[in-house]
């Protein structure tokens, strides 16, 4: 497999550190808020990433943090006259109510920044003894100057991000480009105790902290959204280099971001869409197929006719799949037909030629929409066995649970419905198609549609 590593700024092959087994640390969410579609974008793209290399047959370890003491948690707490744990946590159970929404898996370790206090502390001290940090009045700075390829993931000389940079009223800095991994309590702030003093940690040195813990001093993939490269990324590979000598990670892996209406989505551009909003009116489903529907490192425009076009393709998914459980009912005894055989081949070659490539999801989905234009062929063919269909069913399930697509249960047909069905279709039968109209017309106003396809009569609820 190839990804495009963010470093190299090319396409690398995936050579895991231990053979069979690949580990992962994506950077999750700061946790005061419900999560926006942006959120959304890197969950489900690190989520189906780990699905297909479990496909492929890897092992893999997944690590996803939750950064739950920060100034923003902190000002939320102090807002709602609540502590930061109560914010944190409280965010946390809503996370995880839009991630299993998504059908997004829990990681295999959700570290929190306030559970792994210890190892914050001991790699800050590593520092400073190494003297690539320092201490001024309870804060303490990691020294940009002394890591000489600091700049090299977002492709910036240290000069150039220097002009941008300034020093904030009250901090102590050396230089404007060093930066905080350990900021001195201030009253009414959470604080721990450490041999700096009283304090909590900076942003970055978490993520150092808790994936050389969890995953060791070089991880396989480390991924995370584009705008994480500069400064949150680049701060940790200063950090963790500095205090292993060795590299952080083999491969850098960004998703790109999400516009809205071709505008970049902003809080004070009032285009701001929280996942819990946006699943209220469509579902989750519909989210989670359109942040795979583009390459991930591409930009994704967020519009009512993108998310209506998914509802319809996997609208399409949903029938296929229901077609071949109610063919396979009715369908002749019988092995699997070479034809068959070979159209599932080439199904999966397809599906992974694409994900191999780059993580190339779009043209995944489109591999999997080929094979369901050949099983609707053979699904309207008198010829096709029930070994063609278990054999169809196989791979088309195995490829939309890659992409962890049609997770949504067949809706339950009432009793009452399923009746009027039957007096229908005796109706039809009996060339009573005035009364078969009126039946169809009872059953649409009790919310549910009844078709007449090649396979029989589908209902389904409107």
């Amino acid at each position: 497999m190839f990804i495009y590593n963010t470093m190299t700024r090319k396409k690398e092959e995936l050579v895991p550190i231990e053979p069979g087994t690949v580990k992962i640390y994506c950077c999750g969410p700061t946790v005061y808020n419900l999560i926006h579609i942006g959120n959304a974008r890197a969950l489900c793209v690190f989520d189906t990433l780990r699905r297909y290399l479990e496909f492929r047959g890897y092992k893999v370890l997944y690590v996803q943090n939750f950064t739950d003491v920060d100034d923003k948690i902190i000002k939320k707490a102090n807002e709602l006259g609540k502590t930061s744990s109560e914010v944190s946590e409280n965010a946390i159970r809503e996370y995880f109510v839009d991630a299993e929404g998504l059908n997004v898996r829990r990681a295999d370790i959700h570290p929190k920044v306030t559970e792994n206090m210890e190892m914050i502390i001991d790699i800050v001290k590593t520092l400073v003894d190494k003297g690539y940090a320092y201490e001024a009045d309870g804060d303490v700075y990691f020294e940009t100057s002394k890591f000489p390829e600091y700049g090299k993931l977002s492709h910036q000389p240290l000069d150039d991000l220097r002009a941008g940079a300034r020093i904030e009223v009250g901090e102590k800095k050396r230089d404007p480009m060093d930066f905080a991994v350990w900021k001195a309590a201030k009253p009414g702030e959470p604080y721990w105790e450490s041999p700096f003093g009283k304090g909590r940690p900076g942003w970055h040195i978490e993520c150092s902290a808790m994936s050389r813990h969890y995953i060791g001093d070089t991880i396989d993939i480390h991924g995370g959204g584009s705008d994480l490269i500069f400064p949150h990324h680049e701060n940790e590979i200063a950090q963790s280099e500095c205090a292993t000598g060795l590299p952080l990670a083999k491969i850098w892996m960004h998703n790109g971001m999400l516009n809205v209406d071709n505008k970049k989505m902003s809080k004070s551009a009032g285009n701001f869409f929280m996942v819990r909003d946006l699943s209220a009116k469509y579902g989750y489903e519909p989210i989670r197929f359109m942040l795979l529907s583009v390459h991930y490192r591409s930009q994704l425009n967020y519009t009512l006719e993108v998310i209506e076009s998914c509802k319809a393709a996997l609208a399409r998914l949903y029938t296929c799949r229901d077609s071949m459980e109610r063919v396979l009912a009715s369908a002749k005894d019988g092995e699997a037909e070479a034809e068959t055989l070979e159209n599932v081949k080439t199904a999966r070659e397809g599906f992974v030629k694409a994900m191999e490539d780059d993580f190339n999801t779009a043209d995944a989905i489109a591999a999997v929409f080929e094979l369901v234009r050949r099983i609707n062929t053979a699904l309207g063919s008198p010829e096709v066995t029930k070994g063609d269909i278990k054999v169809y069913q196989d791979e088309f399930t195995a490829l939309t649970n890659v992409l962890g697509l049609l997770y949504n249960k067949k809706d339950e047909i009432p009793e009452e419905i399923t009746a009027l069905i039957e007096e229908r279709k005796a109706a039809r039968r009996a060339k009573d198609f005035a009364k078969a109209d009126a039946i169809r017309d009872k059953i649409t106003e009790m919310g549910y549609i009844v078709e007449e396809t090649r396979q029989g009569t589908v209902v389904k609820k409107a």
